[in-house]
């Protein structure tokens, strides 16, 4: 084992001192020996310092090597109608950025600007999502205010730390607006990720605001009107005809919600191009009939359904076929039909949104204040409120089964403690159902609202 380089260092001074006190000393024959000047040779000295570079590396303490990068695509580009379809299409192929994408500590410009990120192409997403309901003009409003209240959030957060604010935030206005959407890295929201990432959730509200668009509240007004004065064609179905078959999966639900789905009136059926539509609101009144019977008697209550449901759909091909109408599945054998039935239902699980009357969703609109205090904490009503009810009756039921999709996801997946009636719901079968019959529960305990039968064709 070589000596280390600090012991050879010392061994050379020692050597040195030596020789100079042999100098000093008297000549043991007595004689004094004559003194001459001593010099040092700090060249050779400095040379027993040095080591082998190998070595010398190994002695050291290791020096950690250069930081790892962490990139963040910031910031987002303005929506417009040249880049909205991409930032729908693309979604899952841009990056998100979650918790375990930087460490625990440090980094924190980089991390606030991945939470705007984050939060942008979050609501990005909820606003695809009502593209098919609301077109693409509201669904780019919806985006662009998304785009706008993340500009805000995030220049919020940045001015509330002791380090430097991005120049954009400096800005007020449309001039921060602009300057954002020049910083962009991808303007047209093209995908850059190869496989599709994970979503990630945002812990910020955000909340589409659909009075605020000019050209959507006019689109909706005309709508409106001309829905009114449309009458219905000879091949319009009652929207929730047929009803789902009974099966284990969605009993429950089906008997749940009963008191939640619309009972008919026919007497607004009057005229040969309303046959069809009185004849399946007939069906579904019985077939409700039925099912309320089987869901009392708690024994045989899937067989009990399914039996109601069988009888009445053959009931119904049999008017049918006297009145010499013509339905596709009325004409397959029996097994067939059944089976054709089924498939057709708009709602199978019995999870729609399903008290559609117009009363219901107007008075959760006017009352919502009231209603609010009738529902756990967990169901928030504030989305409803400022994101369906500006919407015309159509509309707003499309938006409310939205809203109730989205808060199922989320309420049940988060491990914050809940009520007891929302921690049922999320172990129930039909969750969508179960919470949407907890707000039409708060609704009839503010505007006590009795069930009546009402007209197919206002629905």
């Amino acid at each position: 084992m070589g000596s280390s380089p600090l012991l050879r260092g010392s061994s050379a001074l020692w050597l040195l001192v030596l020789v100079s006190a042999s100098l000093d000393s008297p000549d043991p024959t007595g004689h004094m020996i004559e003194q001459r000047e001593i010099t040092f040779d700090f060249e050779t000295i400095m040379k027993a310092f040095r080591t082998d570079p190998k070595r010398e590396n190994h002695d050291r303490p290791r020096v950690r090597g250069p930081a790892i990068p962490y990139h963040v695509h910031f910031p987002l580009a303005r929506p417009s109608s040249d880049n909205l379809q991409a930032i729908c299409s693309h979604s899952a192929h841009r990056p998100r950025y979650p918790q375990t994408y930087f460490p625990n500590s440090g980094y924190g410009q980089l991390k606030r600007r991945a939470t705007a990120v984050n939060n942008a192409e979050f609501w990005f997403s909820d606003c695809c999502r009502q593209n098919a309901t609301l077109g693409s003009e509201a669904t780019l409003c919806c985006a662009t205010q998304a785009w706008e209240h993340h500009i805000k959030l995030f220049c919020e957060e940045d001015s509330s730390v002791k380090d430097r604010l991005y120049e954009c935030c400096r800005k007020r206005g449309g001039e921060q607006h602009d300057c954002f959407h020049d910083d962009a890295q991808n303007p047209n929201y093209d995908p850059t990720e190869e496989r599709p990432v994970t979503p990630v959730a945002s812990k910020d509200e955000f909340s589409f605001e659909p009075s605020t668009c000019p050209s959507f509240r006019e689109h909706s007004n005309i709508k409106k009107k001309d829905e009114r004065n449309k009458q219905p064609p000879s091949s319009q179905n009652v929207s929730n005809f047929p009803l789902g078959r009974p099966t284990p999966d969605n009993i429950e639900a089906l008997c749940q919600n009963k008191k939640l789905r619309p009972l008919y009136s026919v007497n607004c059926l009057a005229g040969p191009q309303n046959k069809l539509l009185a004849q399946q609101a007939k069906s579904i009144n019985r077939m409700e009939r039925g099912f309320k019977v089987c869901c009392k008697n708690k024994q045989e209550v899937l067989n009990c359904a399914e039996q109601k449901w069988r009888e009445e759909l053959d009931m119904f091909c049999e008017k049918i076929r006297t009145k010499k109408q013509k339905v596709h599945c009325c004409s397959l054998a029996q097994h067939h039909r059944f089976e054709c039935f089924q498939d057709a239902s708009p709602d199978p699980h019995y999870q729609m949104f399903s008290a559609k009357e117009e009363l219901a969703l107007n008075k959760l609109c006017e009352d919502h204040k009231l209603i609010k205090k009738k529902l756990p904490d967990a169901l928030p009503l504030k989305a409803f409120v400022s994101q369906c009810c500006p919407l015309p009756i159509q509309n707003k039921t499309d938006c409310f089964e939205q809203r109730i999709m989205e808060i199922s996801g989320r309420v049940c997946s988060s491990k914050k403690k809940t009520s007891p009636a929302v921690s049922r719901c999320c172990r129930a079968a039909g969750v969508p159902g179960c919470l949407s019959k907890l707000f039409m529960h708060a609704v009839n305990k503010v505007a006590h609202i009795k069930k009546k039968k009402t007209c197919p064709l206002k629905i």
